[in-house]
């Protein structure tokens, strides 16, 4: 069963070459297991440049930034009730060149409690990875397999003063990278847990500008947690350190202009042999240079028309990913709908022409 196993090896280092260069290109910057983790789920943020951490204003803030669930009771329905519920659904082919039947699924639904003074959530985050060709060392087929990886994502959020939103998430993480070969334990399955950290501040009480209350900023430490072991190899989780700022320019009865952005740096350091564990990693890990970057901006018709823009750039030493975002989203009764497009400045990028298509529904 050595070719057995030796197949799965290779596939799983396929699957993770191929997610790793597309979204994170993180291998190159020392490599993490799961990064899929690191994939934004809406198609809103998605159109802004992959921006979010400092907005965070609806259910997808389980995300970008938990924080932002603190201040979900200030959303009411039509007829001014509460509690209010909020549910959102993402789904997106992935990497449409490769033709590998990838896609990446996203479902959370989340509601505000007086008893708790905040919002819980829960999430579900699937991502298939394709189909592969299972071999014997003789050369025979043994069948095929697929390989996938999920998360399941209990989070809450709660204000700590009128201004500032702390919020968490505790996270299981699955990993299916090959099956299970006949006599020998499961050769590239994992298993991990881990939590994010976020918080939202949104001063008040003044104006700028003719527009009152207009800035927000957002802190929020990702996907923290022990490492995924496959086989004899152990890898760390994709820990991310979001910071952001948004500004909303316009905001009047019919105009509803912002724009945002936001700094991530990935705290993973790691050499040819191993990577540091937790907590010295948070520290050794800005060792390594570089800070990946995103702008985008949103513009709200009427409440129910929006047009979005953004530019996400990073180091050459972590990807050199450099791409615009283009989206547009549109609101009827309890439903959003939004559609986001990646526009690759260099020709046969492996996420030109990826299209993502998102909804909220908002709940009593």
């Amino acid at each position: 069963m050595k070719k057995t196993r030796k197949t799965a090896i290779t596939a799983l280092a396929f699957i993770l070459g191929i997610v790793v260069s597309s979204q994170i290109a993180y291998s190159q910057a020392g490599g993490s297991a799961v990064p899929f983790l690191l994939i934004s789920p809406d198609a809103r943020a998605s159109g802004m440049g992959e921006t979010g951490v400092a907005i965070a204003d609806d259910i997808n803030a389980i995300y970008w930034n938990p924080g932002g669930l603190a201040f979900l009771d200030y959303f009411q329905n039509e007829s001014g009730d509460k509690p209010f519920t909020q549910t959102a659904l993402s789904f997106s082919p992935w990497l449409p060149q490769f033709n590998a039947d990838l896609f990446y699924s996203y479902g959370t639904i989340g509601r505000f409690f007086e008893e708790l003074d905040g919002t819980v959530a829960f999430n579900f985050i699937f991502m298939n990875l394709g189909e592969f060709t299972r071999t014997a060392e003789d050369g025979r087929v043994l069948g095929k397999f697929t390989s996938n990886e999920f998360s399941l994502g209990l989070s809450y959020g709660t204000p700590i003063t009128n201004d500032l939103g702390i919020g968490f998430q505790l996270r299981y993480i699955r990993s299916n990278l090959a099956p299970v070969g006949q006599g020998q334990r499961e050769a590239g399955a994992g298993n991990s847990v881990g939590f994010d950290l976020g918080l939202l501040y949104k001063p008040s009480g003044y104006e700028l500008l003719g527009v009152r209350n207009p800035l927000s900023f957002g802190f929020n430490l990702q996907n923290v947690g022990p490492k995924i072991t496959y086989i004899n190899e152990s890898d760390p989780l994709p820990t991310n350190l979001k910071i952001g700022a948004a500004w909303k320019l316009v905001k009047d009865e019919f105009n509803d202009l912002k724009i945002a952005f936001d700094f991530q740096k990935l705290l993973v350091k790691r050499d040819s042999l191993s990577a540091d564990p937790l907590p010295l990693s948070l520290v050794t890990a800005w060792k390594n240079p570089g800070v990946e970057f995103s702008v985008g901006a949103e513009y709200w018709y009427e409440n129910l028309f929006a047009f979005r823009a953004g530019y996400f750039t990073e180091p050459s030493r972590l990807g050199n990913r450099k791409f615009w975002n283009f989206g547009a989203g549109v609101k009827y009764d309890i439903f959003k709908i939004d559609f986001s497009f990646i526009n690759t400045i260099e020709e046969n990028h492996p996420l030109a022409n990826t299209m993502r298509f998102s909804m909220l529904i908002d709940l009593k």
